[in-house]
């Protein structure tokens, strides 16, 4: 295993672990009031650039890490549009 397979690797496990408590989360409380939409939009983007860019390159580790994440950016998003959209019906 080459030195840039390793680091990719490390990368991986480190931006899984730090995203999914986070996600988690949110997913488990559905409580999205201090999430910013524009912050997982763009990470949901950004995952999804560098998944396909892992496809591309054939890098697996950052394929795999960032198919996790554009999914739970996705959940995460979905739960907060749904949130700010029926929560303010739910009021009037």
């Amino acid at each position: 295993m080459d030195i840039a397979t390793v680091i990719g690797t490390i990368a991986t496990v480190c931006l899984v672990l730090g995203y999914m408590p986070q996600a988690w989360h949110t997913m488990k409380t559905r409580k999205t009031d201090d999430i910013a939409v524009g912050t997982f939009l763009m990470m949901g983007l950004g995952s999804l650039f560098f998944f396909i860019n892992g496809i591309l390159t054939k890098n697996w580790p950052l394929f795999i890490a960032n198919v996790i994440t554009f999914i739970c950016s996705v959940i995460i998003f979905g739960i907060k549009m749904y949130n700010d959209h029926f929560k303010d019906k739910k009021k009037g």
